[in-house]
């Protein structure tokens, strides 16, 4: 069966109406082979438009309905996610090229945050908070925010969706996707098993979670919707920086999601052995496309020529195919333009002196329309040229280092602030990377890799990764609008800081 055809089937046992998939505007690409496997209708703007208007009726319906019954339309949706688990992540490896471990592993990242969400659903605390008068009690309430946009990226086409929908529905917001055009595809297929999860609910407000596929333009309506209050955006840091102000202009909130060029750490203590197995998953698993892949290494000289000769074996032996066909770890890149940005930065480390270790395109037979390339391991005499700049693509930077603190100046010394990792076994070493003055990363790890963060824990990272949290934690809060009340229960009306003010 073609690709083509094993996508139809998937989207039809999915739920999707396969008529959609043939006569539309965007040809939608999948990376294992190059080929267009199906065509898809833009929405118009107009089209948007009222998309945002029913979702912002359904809003003023849903935030009325009591929190722990929001929580159940999110654990019928983890149920729809159970059932259709091998489908939805086999449709993953298809239209973005992962192998297919990692494909399952993104929806079962789904279904864990529905179940983190359906638990929230009975816990949206505020706090009561100590007065300085008589007869009052002061506290905190939080409430739904509104309609809430998702744009996603194509390296996580359906967790980053469920990561924002099912926290923003548990909390009594609506939602509208924006996914990438890029992969379309999977989104429909959420799409259709959130309608099933719907249907199953009951008597959810119709508008109440909804996707469009549409290209920059349609992008830019949601982003500049009134009705809109809340846009989580995950992509580059360029996108960030045209979504953020025009957010800001309209007085919206943003959860931005940005760009991360990673670094780690391993010093002379570090397990090696372990240190290259978690080195070599977050340099190359996704083909390098996720944004906390490993980007930077800094090794310090007492160890340099034991790890990185191991580093360079794992790259000239990794299996690099496709996904759907082998079993291969390494996929393909997404496109053509990825590609030539790989190209591109190791012609700029070459020139910059680096010494590099792979990086050719690969011939996998058959797939002659797709971009294959063996992950590239190169060593930088220091810290220099494209290190500064993330490129999406499996290129492994390493500089040797002499001192901890230099180490951590150089991981610190680029604009993103997403993810990062010190592999040691030595305490002081551990703890000053976690201190204030140590990772200035929004995730910061020890002896375990830059790449695989659970949904328990808030994900999102500072400086130009955008200052925004997704996920676990209390990440919540990023949804709802918060309210301080304050109530007099007695028969006077004392005035805060002892004003007096008598009439």
């Amino acid at each position: 069966m073609s690709v083509k055809d094993q996508t139809k089937d998937l989207l039809q046992k999915l739920g999707v109406d396969v008529a959609a998939l043939e006569g539309g505007d965007l040809a939608v690409n999948t990376p294992t082979t190059g080929e267009v496997i199906a065509n898809v209708k833009l929405a118009s703007a107009d089209q948007i438009s009222a998309q945002i208007d029913k979702a912002h009726d359904a809003f003023k319906v849903w935030r009325k309905v009591p929190a722990p019954r929001r929580g159940e339309l999110v654990r019928l949706l983890g149920e729809e996610l159970r059932l259709h688990k091998d489908e939805l992540g086999r449709l993953v490896s298809i239209e973005a090229g992962k192998i297919p471990s990692e494909g399952l592993g993104e929806v079962q990242e789904m279904i864990d945050i529905c179940d983190f969400a359906v638990g929230l659903s009975r816990q949206l605390y505020g706090l009561t908070i100590a007065t300085e008068r008589a007869d009052h009690r002061m506290m905190e309430t939080w409430h739904p925010l509104g309609v809430v946009g998702i744009i996603s990226a194509f390296n996580f086409p359906v967790a980053v969706w469920a990561w924002n929908a099912a926290l923003a529905l548990a909390c009594g917001n609506a939602t509208i996707w924006k996914p990438s055009e890029k992969t379309p595809l999977t989104a429909m297929a959420c799409q259709a098993i959130m309608d099933k999860a719907l249907a199953k609910f009951g008597d959810a407000p119709e508008g109440l979670a909804t996707m469009f596929v549409a290209d920059r333009v349609g992008g830019e309506v949601m982003v500049d919707h009134e009705k809109v209050a809340l846009v989580s955006a995950t992509g580059s840091t360029r996108m960030g920086r045209e979504v953020g102000p025009r957010l800001a202009k309209r007085f919206a909130r943003s959860i931005l999601e940005l760009g991360g060029n990673n670094a780690g750490i391993v010093c002379p203590s570090a397990d090696l052995d372990m240190a290259v197995r978690a080195i070599a998953f977050g340099a190359m698993g996704t083909a390098g496309q996720r944004c906390t892949s490993t980007r930077r290494l800094f090794v310090h000289e007492s160890i340099y020529d034991t790890l990185v000769p191991q580093l360079k074996k794992a790259y000239e032996g990794v299996s690099i195919g496709n996904p759907l066909t082998s079993d291969a770890l390494v996929g393909p890149l997404i496109d053509k333009d990825a590609a030539s940005n790989m190209e591109k930065a190791l012609a700029a480390a070459k020139a910059a002196g680096g010494k590099i270790v792979g990086g050719e395109r690969v011939d996998v037979e058959g797939n002659e329309g797709a971009y294959y390339y063996r992950p590239a391991v190169v060593e930088m005499q220091t810290q220099s040229g494209p290190m500064f700049e993330e490129t999406f693509a499996p290129i492994l930077y390493v500089v040797k280092y002499t001192d901890f603190d230099d180490a951590i100046e150089m991981q610190n010394a680029v604009g993103a602030g997403l993810s990062s990792m010190v592999f040691t076994l030595n305490v002081r070493e551990a703890e000053n990377f976690l201190s204030a003055s140590g990772s200035d990363c929004g995730i910061a790890n020890v002896n375990i890799g830059t790449s695989g963060a659970e949904i328990g824990g808030a994900f999102g990272g500072e400086k130009e990764t955008g200052g925004g949290r997704e996920s676990g934690s209390d990440a919540w809060k990023g949804y709802m609008r918060r309210a301080t009340n304050t109530v007099n229960y007695g028969t006077e009306l004392p005035l805060a800081q002892g004003v007096s003010f008598d009439i």
